[in-house]
């Protein structure tokens, strides 16, 4: 019984560390996750995603009923408070069992004399919780963003920034991509049907399928033998773009955790592909995704600034840029970017980008192909980016993305289709 009560005051803890000292959640909860048993795995998950994804609202509402913020080493405290604001509005946890085990979790971070704070601050949001969030409804705190993220997207998207915001605050589909070397998408959806599961095709990529219901995905058929990768339709369109063929020489750079990699060798197994990552870490998740699919590809150490160091004079018929960038595209999956990024990062990872467009352009052949891509929908880091890139190389051609006025492609998140995405082929002439 205590793990369960523990919930709480571990779900604060994952929080403030996200918050407070600026890491990601993707990081710092699979640690504490694993303190605990499966089934209380999924609800330190939802109560963690769920309360980094409603931050504004929940600050918001501290702030109208406490006459101070907790600071110092009673800042654990906030966020277990937001914890139990949580649970209240948005959970079908029994009201009572939500404040029973929120104010036990002030005795498991060693705050007993607390308890009685907590219970006082929940006890007078559950009886003003009507008028409260009506008030909140005319807050800007509403819209769950922070005021920087707000202002870029109301100036870039002047008549869709309410759907943007809207998409990004919703839980994410789960979309497929169907491993052509196995099976069609079409004969692949079958033995899914078969197992009770729905699943829809996307009008424009030719491998993936959204579930109508998120799944495990022990509950896919021939997941374990490779039949099947989770991966967001919009991540799938870069491949298609890239079009590999077999016999190419192909450079995936900044190409961790692997999905892109996996994807181009199941387009072309004969490829020669080169996977390069600057971090090690997620390099790891390279090796493990091209074992699970029985794939070999050259992966690598390094940066995007400097390929003469990890592949000297070596050129490619094709290359996919999937730069770092803001992750502003795909904040439904990790509402910590909201968090995370600040108003001074665009303009830094623009430069990044610039630099790494414009160092590994000469290692792609006279007639090759380069997919530029991020998983952002600013502007700065996209069409502008390609835009300025295009003013400088005469010898670079762009395709089927756009217009040299307006170039790329530019994927917004929806319900029913894939995250914010941006794309730009461009040939060498």
């Amino acid at each position: 019984m205590k793990k369960t009560l523990n919930l709480r005051s571990m779900a604060a803890q994952t929080i403030e560390q996200v918050v407070e000292q600026g890491q990601s959640l993707s990081n710092v909860l699979p640690a504490m996750q694993q303190k605990v048993s499966d089934k209380d795995r999924a609800l330190l998950q939802e109560l963690c995603f769920g309360v980094i994804r409603t931050l504004p609202q929940l600050e918001w509402l501290i702030g109208k009923l406490m006459s101070r913020p907790m600071t110092g080493k009673q800042r654990t405290i906030h966020y277990l408070i937001m914890v139990g604001f949580y649970q209240l509005l948005y959970t079908r946890i029994p009201a009572h069992a939500a404040l029973a085990e929120t104010v036990e979790g002030a005795m498991a971070i060693k705050r007993q004399s607390l308890k009685g704070l907590i219970n006082g601050v929940l006890r007078q949001f559950q009886r003003q919780q009507a008028e409260l969030m009506a008030e909140a409804a005319k807050h800007e705190s509403r819209f769950l963003h922070p005021s920087w993220l707000l202002q870029r997207l109301k100036k870039a998207y002047p008549n869709q920034w309410q759907s943007i915001i809207e998409a990004n605050n919703q839980r994410p589909p789960m979309w497929l991509r169907v491993n052509r070397q196995h099976q069609t998408r079409e004969e692949w959806m079958a033995l899914l049907a078969e197992k009770g599961l729905e699943g829809h095709a996307h009008p424009q990529y030719r491998d993936a399928v959204r579930l109508e219901a998120p799944a495990p995905v022990h509950a896919l058929p021939g997941f374990e033998e490779g039949w099947v990768t989770v991966q967001d339709a919009s991540a799938q369109g870069c491949v298609d773009l890239l079009d590999p063929q077999n016999g190419d020489t192909i450079l995936d750079l900044c190409a961790a955790p692997g999905g892109k990699t996996t994807h181009i060798l199941e387009a072309a197994p004969k490829a020669h592909v080169m996977a390069v990552d600057i971090d090690e870490q997620r390099l790891k998740r390279v090796h493990e995704n091209l074992q699970r699919l029985g794939m070999t590809a050259d992966v690598k150490k390094g940066d995007g600034r400097y390929p003469e160091q990890w592949c000297g004079n070596q050129q490619f018929d094709r290359i996919l840029l999937d730069a770092p960038c803001s992750a502003t595209g795909v904040i439904r999956r990790h509402p910590d970017i909201k968090w995370l990024r600040r108003d001074r990062d665009i303009a830094e990872l623009a430069a990044l980008q610039k630099e790494i467009l414009e160092a590994i352009w000469p290692k792609l052949k006279t007639g090759g192909t380069l997919v530029y891509a991020t998983c952002s929908i600013l502007p700065e880091e996209n069409c502008q980016q390609v835009a300025a890139f295009l003013a400088l190389h005469p010898e670079a051609k762009l395709v089927e993305t756009g217009t040299t006025e307006k170039p790329g492609i530019q994927n917004l998140p929806s319900q029913e289709d894939g995250d914010g995405f941006f794309y730009a082929k461009l040939i060498k002439s």
